[in-house]
């Protein structure tokens, strides 16, 4: 069985809790909590060097890290990841765009103005080039959605899962969605997948029994 080394409020960590509820894959979960260092530890440095979570331990000994590596990993061979060559591509393009384009801007916010104490003094003069990048990330994901219900495939796959992490949050971070109407509809239809989790309530409906 999988173990998952995970942040209950981290949105990267999100994303293989629900896609692991969705798929209904037994897994352990276990939390831990970044603010307070436990990633630091050197028991989990020498899993993951980086000291990021969300970690997947797949079998003994055999550490997978980054969360869109272990969506692909989990929901091979499923629905949620598309095998056709174009539409896979598809997915790889939306989930690389989440990376680079929406966690370092409205994930970034995300993080330091409503996890770190005191985080919007510490980063005020990151937050205008968070503003504005982030913004222009929903800009790209509502010109698609309005033509598109979903981001690749033309169904629901793991490169929603990956976008929907920090976009359903993002007004948590001071991102207002209310000149999106494609992405809140987007939004809707997500939350309304089967066996779909919310992020506060993943740590305790996430963990299968065997």
């Amino acid at each position: 069985m999988y173990t998952l080394y995970s942040m209950q409020r981290s949105g990267n960590c999100y994303k293989v809790r629900l896609a692991l509820a969705q798929l209904r894959i037994p897994h352990r979960l276990i939390e831990i909590d970044v603010l307070k260092g436990e990633n630091r530890t050197p028991e989990f440095r020498a899993r993951n060097p980086s000291g990021r979570v969300p970690l997947l331990e797949v079998a003994a000994g055999r550490w997978l890290p980054e969360s869109n590596a272990i969506l692909w990993y989990i929901a091979g061979g499923t629905p949620l990841a598309p095998e056709d060559r174009f539409e896979r591509a598809e997915a790889l393009r939306w989930m690389f765009f989440e990376q680079n384009s929406m966690e370092p801007s409205i994930g970034a916010a995300y993080f330091w103005l409503t996890l770190v104490r005191g985080g919007r003094d510490l980063k005020m003069h990151e937050i205008e080039s968070w503003t504005e990048s982030g913004y222009a990330t929903l800009g790209v994901m509502e010109e698609h959605l309005e033509q598109n219900r979903f981001f690749a495939a033309d169904r629901y796959t793991i490169a929603d899962i990956a976008l929907y992490a920090y976009t359903h949050i993002a007004e948590r971070a001071d991102f207002d969605l209310a000149g999106y109407p494609a992405i809140r509809a987007w939004l809707k239809r997500v939350a309304a997948q089967p066996r779909h989790v919310k992020m506060e309530r993943a740590a305790a409906a996430l963990e299968v029994a065997e």
